[in-house]
């Protein structure tokens, strides 16, 4: 008697055969498109901290600019020491905060930022004039706005006190509200904002509807009051004393050198 090639367990064999084999390819695929992601991710990287710098313009070799101005170091900010014992290119700061073992668990009253947990370990990228002083600092921040964490960049002048650019290069703010935080006009107008007081011990940076202080104060986003708070909170926190206030003090003293 012939076999029914439309029975039910011939159906199930062949349904079962075709999952593994899409399984096998797209496993395969994953493995094989992973260096490539990797060093993706990586550009991308060296692109955004440029843009923060303000040394990206249209043509721009960012491996060759990056790998000439930039030197980028990883600082416990615990001990506030340069790290030399983890890859500096393969380290990521992001991982690092979810990480119980690589970060600090942070209080409510700590946390104006709602970031949760702090990595000990972070990037510090130095960029360098010709003569081999520091022009830029270019630091990691993140806060949360109104529907997540907004991730960002933040490049200083040599005074460690004055902003040269900002760049959110990644977030889930409403567009056209909360997403203008990637405005070329908006950005532009942290250009030269000073983060901290007279005393360099207070975060001054205000962002607000009623701007007052020329040296201190950004325009807050139209229709966008939690995002703006939420960057006016990131601020503070990662220029306090539990983010970067202390390595800002310590690179200011000529404690922590670019080179």
């Amino acid at each position: 008697m012939a076999s029914n090639n439309d029975s039910l367990k011939k159906t199930l064999i062949v349904i079962v055969s075709l999952c593994l084999v899409c399984a096998v390819i797209v496993s395969g695929a994953a493995v094989g498109l992973k260096p490539l992601q990797k060093k993706n991710a990586a550009l991308d990287m060296q692109r955004n901290v440029l843009d923060a710098a303000g040394l990206l313009e249209p043509g721009t070799d960012v491996v060759a600019v990056f790998e000439e101005r930039v030197e980028t170091k990883l600082v416990n900010l615990n001990t506030l020491e340069v790290v030399e014992d983890r890859d500096v290119v393969a380290f990521d700061p992001i991982a690092a905060a979810r990480d119980p073992e690589l970060s600090t668990k942070l209080s409510k009253s700590e946390d104006p930022a709602g970031i949760g947990r702090r990595e000990d370990i972070t990037k510090v990228y130095f960029i360098n004039d010709e003569q081999g002083n520091l022009e830029t600092l270019v630091l990691h921040i993140r806060g949360y706005g109104l529907w997540g964490t907004m991730y960002g960049l933040i490049a200083l002048q040599p005074d460690l006190n004055t902003v040269r650019g900002i760049n959110f290069y990644e977030h889930s703010e409403t567009p056209g509200l909360g997403g203008e935080i990637t405005n070329p006009r908006w950005v532009q107008t942290w250009q030269g904002k000073e983060i901290y007081g007279d005393e360099l011990e207070q975060v001054q940076i205000d962002v607000t509807k009623n701007v007052t202080s020329e040296a201190h104060d950004i325009d807050a986003l139209s229709g966008a009051t939690l995002t703006s708070n939420g960057v006016e909170y990131l601020i503070q926190f990662w220029f306090g004393d539990m983010g970067y206030g202390p390595l800002l003090e310590k690179i200011r003293k000529g404690e922590l050198t670019n080179g």
